[in-house]
């Protein structure tokens, strides 16, 4: 591949992590007001992952694992594909789209405190000034009055948050866990069998599944959107970047997500960002930055949604 195709490949695939990855915040909320949460979570990543194994086996990839890389990938793909993704879909119910995004671009702080707390991994002075960043931020976040006044929005953060902590101990256990050594097929047999749990989640709360005939148009726009370019095309191109540049560069996505979110959110859905949200956002996402070390970023960049 020649320098110019390199260097552009390499935009594009930013270009789909920063505005993809930010984009499905907007494209869940559209889904969710219309669809149960869990079934529309089930939808997307069982058909993401059979659209993983085709495309696999016409690479020429053996998608065959062992009965241990199989169990560790659907203990993975529940904390955090079933748990880690499903619930935050259903919170949207609750919370805007920005604000989701931004609570969630807290991770790597969660994921650092975890580390310390069930490792005794030593937190480096640069990563504890960006915990209290990170704690000033949310609190600054969460305490606002346009947020928490309505209807079970505290629900929603508080469910969030406990998707954090699975995103977190699921990062701790992957790094450690026997799992298929292809990647893509690592991640197909994730989100096929954690579909599979949220179909059973489904069921279990008693949604009423429907036909996607019977969806409005905008609502198969935003799966098909989710399935093709958010699960499959945004990972890929991840997957890419982690190979062609350093993970602080690959990392500045955690810092755009949430600024793509907030700004769709307010463009489509009509969503207030308050001066509070703001300086929030600022206050947490600096903090995410002095947190955001090498060692953090390998474990938390190569499981990001």
């Amino acid at each position: 591949m020649g320098k110019s195709s390199k260097t552009t490949l390499t935009i594009l695939a930013f270009f789909a992590i920063y505005v993809i990855w930010g984009s499905t915040y907007l494209l869940n909320k559209i889904a969710v007001l219309e669809l149960p949460p869990f079934m529309l979570a089930s939808f997307r990543f069982t058909t993401a992952g059979i659209l993983i194994f085709v495309l696999a086996r016409m690479m020429g990839k053996k998608i065959t694992i062992t009965r241990k890389q199989l169990i560790n990938t659907v203990i993975a793909g529940f904390l955090f594909l079933s748990f880690g993704n499903g619930v935050v879909v259903w919170a949207l119910k609750f919370v805007d789209t920005g604000f989701a995004a931004l609570e969630i671009s807290a991770q790597p702080l969660i994921i650092l405190l975890m580390m310390w707390v069930l490792q005794g991994k030593k937190i480096q002075p640069m990563s504890i000034i960006g915990v209290i960043f990170g704690v000033i931020g949310i609190y600054l976040l969460v305490s606002q009055k346009e947020i928490i006044t309505k209807e079970n929005s505290i629900l929603g953060m508080i469910m969030i948050f406990a998707c954090m902590l699975s995103w977190g101990y699921g990062s701790l256990f992957v790094a450690k866990a026997d799992l298929p050594s292809n990647y893509f097929v690592n991640t197909g047999y994730q989100m096929f069998t954690a579909g599979i749990i949220l179909a059973l989640m489904s069921l279990g709360f008693g949604e009423e599944w429907a036909s996607p005939l019977k969806w409005s148009t905008e609502v198969q726009l935003s799966m098909a959107l989710l399935v093709v370019f958010g699960s499959i095309l945004a990972f890929t191109s991840f997957n890419y970047l982690l190979k062609s540049v350093s993970p602080e560069k690959v990392a500045t996505s955690t810092y755009v997500n949430p600024i793509v979110a907030l700004i769709l959110g307010w463009y489509f859905l009509d969503e207030k960002i308050t001066l509070q949200s703001i300086i929030a956002a600022v206050i947490l996402l600096t903090g995410v930055y002095f947190i955001n070390t090498k060692k953090t970023l390998a474990i938390f960049e190569r499981f990001k949604k």
